[in-house]
């Protein structure tokens, strides 16, 4: 349907509430959203930042995503907290999950990352390589989509040679047949390594399942921060770092260290699933809560605005 046409459909099915997925990401319908087909509108999830709309009326987030009051002035939306975090995270419970560290079989430390190969830009690389420098025997895992091609194979390759990081010190993976290989891959991964400024957010939650956590970096937005949020949830807060230099050292330190990640790793999967981000009734609570209250102004202002005209 054409956006005019859908946006009437909502109206005349008297939605009270509509919520959006997508943000500016491809095949959105904010068009949709600018009509104010609903009374109450919410942006949540799927886009790391404000639509700019100035029909969309709330967006839904947590406070390590984006602490008050701090992070409210980078959104056209007014911001709902959700206290347990804004994401819920449920692992496929038929796929295991191997609690021997790959460094325990094979004697070398495997860095990883699934993340998207457009977030792993040149400052990510410098760092990442840094790091691989600093521990001549450990490897680099990436599993991309874009690695499915030889000339982004290439290009990676060519990037981390730049830093001084030879190609047989990359694992380089595109796609793999099923969802079951795909997640049975961390089970070659010791420590999982965050992009930034763009933040892991499935790729973060699978690892935590699949037993490996994430190193990552906290910065001033909320796509720099989802990492920091699903590490709280976790209580991994000593894998969230705020600088550079910081996240060099632990990810440095945690190679060097024997025992630093060997009871994690057995342990992560039964914390991701006792926490706030593997709780469904509680999300489904916090959410429902979030959205009465954005209901709940709404109505009040409504209410307020007829009293005015009344007078």
């Amino acid at each position: 349907a054409s956006d005019q046409a859908l946006a009437r459909q909502i109206y005349c099915d008297e939605i009270d509430l509509l919520v959006d997925l997508s943000g500016h990401m491809a095949d959105h319908r904010l068009a949709v959203f600018a009509r104010k087909p609903a009374p109450v509108q919410l942006s949540w999830l799927g886009y790391p930042n404000t639509t700019g709309l100035q029909e969309m009326d709330w967006r839904i987030t947590d406070a390590v995503a984006d602490p008050s009051p701090e992070s409210d002035r980078y959104y056209s939306e007014k911001l709902l907290r959700l206290p347990g975090g804004f994401l819920c995270y449920a692992g496929n419970p038929s796929i295991a999950a191997n609690a021997v560290a790959p460094r325990q079989r094979k004697g070398y430390f495997t860095f990883g990352s699934f993340n998207n190969l457009v977030k792993v830009q040149a400052p990510v690389i410098a760092l990442w390589a840094r790091i691989l420098r600093a521990l001549p025997q450990s490897k680099l895992l990436l599993k991309s989509l874009q690695l499915r091609g030889e000339l982004a194979k290439q290009h990676c390759i060519e990037a981390f040679a730049e830093q001084g990081i030879s190609p047989e010190r990359l694992l380089l993976y595109g796609m793999l047949p099923d969802p079951e290989a795909h997640l049975k891959l961390y089970d070659e991964v010791d420590l999982a390594l965050d992009p930034f400024p763009y933040n892991g957010t499935t790729t973060t939650c699978e690892a935590a399942w699949m037993g490996v956590p994430t190193l990552t970096l906290r910065g001033r937005t909320h796509a720099c921060r989802v990492g920091a949020s699903i590490n709280t949830r976790l209580g991994l807060h000593h894998l969230i770092t705020d600088d550079v230099e910081a996240y060099f050292q632990h990810a440095v330190a945690c190679a060097n260290d024997p025992d630093c990640l060997t009871e994690l790793r057995g342990q992560l999967r039964a914390t991701l699933q006792n926490s706030s981000l593997g709780d469904a009734p509680r999300f489904a609570t916090e959410f429902e809560a979030a959205c009465e209250q954005a209901w709940q102004a709404w109505a009040a202002q409504r209410l307020e605005a007829e009293s005015l005209g009344s007078e």
